[in-house]
């Protein structure tokens, strides 16, 4: 790495990026025992703490937070590199952390932190765990383009301004069960390269063109996003008071989506595993238009509004409990014989409204036969 920075780098070694501490001109891991404990006696609760690019090994690290009684001020370690165990176990952050670019070597444990400002770990690398369990930022959380080697523990995490993850990569398995969003969530583009446990989090997720390598389970309140999503494993989703977005989602494994007076839009989605969506409640769907699904069953969910038009498998959707929008009723006048006719109402699918004429849309239904597949199928 070269010493293109914009910080006084360290005079010990050409190669050394660490910042350079005055008057010493050297960064603490390579100052004298005499100067480093003159520096540290410089440092106090609610100070500043500048670390970038210094590499920190588990004594070194000890020292720096027993000298800040655990509550550092605004912390900036950018380029910082962890050799040791990285125990941050419930320090107190007063200020703004930037962790740009940060290298971990071992364990990273931010296990009960607390972030009273904003924290940024955009492109960092954890070559082991990370840990964030129970931690809570009071600002806007970043792990944009981090990678994760080994676990990734978020569980009972809460980011009271969001999380951002996009791009990340998450190599081993990964838990956000339980956490708290104030904001969006936003994986957009991460990848997760063994399973995801997104259960029983409150707020609104986003996962645009996610990876899960392999099973995901998810949840979410308010709204979850994952249109372009892949997923080659199981997917499971499970909403509450939701705003669904799975549009071109596609699953090589199972799916299982149970919504809770939610709402879901599978336009073209391709789940090629069986698959069902069950809702309690009142949960609609708006859309099945070009949707590749051999092995499709839905259960109590308001069809009222949702479109079916390009659906490739009809012969494979199984409507249980499911309900349609009423055709009109009442007397027609036609050129054809007979000229007066007389229409009951009926439940029928939103297409058959406008394949009749009886509403507009902006492009055709399905042809009569596949309207009569789906139709056949409703129990």
């Amino acid at each position: 790495m070269t010493k293109d920075m914009d910080w006084a780098t360290c005079s010990y070694s050409p190669s050394c990026t660490g910042v350079a501490r005055q008057p010493y001109g050297r960064c603490l891991s390579h100052l004298s025992p005499e100067q480093l404990t003159d520096a540290l006696e410089g440092l106090r609760p609610g100070r500043q703490l500048d670390l970038r690019g210094t590499t920190v090994d588990g004594e070194l690290l000890a020292k720096i937070l027993a000298a800040t009684e655990g509550r550092p001020g605004r912390s900036r370690m950018d380029l910082a590199r962890f050799t040791g165990e990285a125990r941050f176990t419930e320090v107190r952050f007063q200020g703004d952390v930037s962790l740009d670019g940060a290298r971990f070597d071992r364990l990273a444990s931010f296990f009960g932190a607390t972030f009273m400002g904003n924290v940024s770990f955009t492109g960092a690398r954890f070559a082991r765990q990370l840990s964030f369990h129970g931690a809570t930022v009071r600002g806007h959380a970043c792990f944009d383009r981090a990678v994760v080697a080994s676990d990734a523990l978020f569980s009972e995490a809460v980011f009271a301004r969001g999380l951002s993850c996009e791009r990340a990569r998450f190599d081993g398995y990964a838990t956000f069960d339980g956490a708290w969003f104030g904001e969006l969530a936003a994986f957009r583009g991460a990848r997760f390269g063994r399973t995801l446990s997104f259960r029983k989090v409150r707020g609104r997720a986003g996962f645009e063109s996610a990876h899960f390598a392999s099973s995901a389970y998810l949840s979410a309140t308010g709204r979850l996003a994952a249109t372009g999503a892949r997923a080659d494993g199981a997917l499971d989703l499970a909403v509450e008071d939701c705003s669904l977005d799975l549009r071109r989602v596609e699953v090589r494994g199972t799916t299982a989506i149970r919504l809770t007076g939610s709402h879901a839009d599978l336009e073209s989605v391709v789940l090629r595993g069986p698959a069902t969506v069950t809702g309690r409640g009142f949960c609609t769907i708006s859309s099945l238009r070009g949707a590749v699904a051999p092995d499709l069953s839905l259960f109590g969910l308001d069809l009222s509004a949702c479109r079916f038009a390009g659906l490739a498998h009809p012969s494979g959707l199984r409507l249980t409990g499911c309900t349609f929008a009423f055709t009109s009723r009442g007397v027609r006048l036609s050129l054809r014989w007979p000229p007066l006719r007389w229409f009951s109402r009926r439940r029928a699918l939103p297409d058959e409204h406008r394949w009749r004429g009886w509403t507009r849309g902006p492009d055709g239904p399905p042809p009569p036969d596949g309207l009569a597949e789906i139709h056949g199928e409703q129990r």
